[in-house]
């Protein structure tokens, strides 16, 4: 057996080896963001689906939630359902009604008091097959190991799982990485880390038209 041969073998055996900018086929389609410019400097183009993402979000409702409703309603009308395991505040559900999410569909863990029931609770729901899209607010940075099993969950079950906390872990085996800051025009989108490489490193969503910096 050539090198060839063998590396094709490789790959054919363990799907997830990391083959370069662009997802394999069988790693299923990423989920839009809702966003043009945001999707189109992606290296997926959309959300990586299925994964595990950390959003770092320096204060709780300067858009965090706007930029997830349209992966949210996507998974929706897709037939999965949404979680939400340990949000700081609790939703409006009016609201969330209003911008289209289901609330019969949607899952919401507003009783947990510690990060271990936490993160208990959403690698349970993210290997589960029922959601398509698990978000969970831990209090704390979680462990790389803690992360690992996320992702896995995520993998297994087909699944998008969303951390979004104030500050991130230094090291992670998140797919995607982001870091969000409220600006004058709308809310910049950062991109820290991608399963390839960003066309660009930061995105405005949220003005009156989406747009890249470069």
């Amino acid at each position: 057996m050539n090198g060839r041969k063998e590396l094709d073998e490789l790959l054919r055996t363990m799907p997830r080896v990391w083959r370069g900018r662009r997802p394999q086929a069988n790693e299923g389609a990423a989920i839009p963001t809702g966003f043009q410019a945001l999707d189109r400097a992606l290296p997926e183009e959309g959300w990586p689906f299925p994964a595990l993402m950390e959003i770092a979000v320096p204060a709780w409702g300067i858009g965090e939630l706007q930029l997830l409703l349209p992966a949210m309603r996507y998974v929706q009308e897709s037939g999965k359902r949404l979680a939400w395991i340990a949000p700081p505040y609790l939703p409006y559900a009016p609201a969330l009604a209003d911008a289209g999410i289901d609330l019969n569909r949607l899952l919401l863990l507003d009783k947990l008091s510690n990060d271990k029931d936490i993160w208990w609770s959403a690698e349970k729901l993210l290997r589960s097959t029922a959601c398509g899209m698990v978000l969970a607010w831990p209090r704390k940075l979680s462990p790389f190991a803690v992360l690992r099993r996320l992702q896995l969950a995520a993998t297994e079950g087909r699944c998008l799982g969303i951390l979004l906390l104030t500050a991130l872990p230094a090291d992670t085996p998140a797919a995607l990485r982001l870091r969000l800051e409220a600006g004058e025009q709308g809310l910049w989108v950062h991109i820290l880390k991608a399963r390839g490489m960003p066309l660009v490193n930061a995105v405005l969503i949220g003005g009156s038209d989406d747009r890249a910096p470069n």
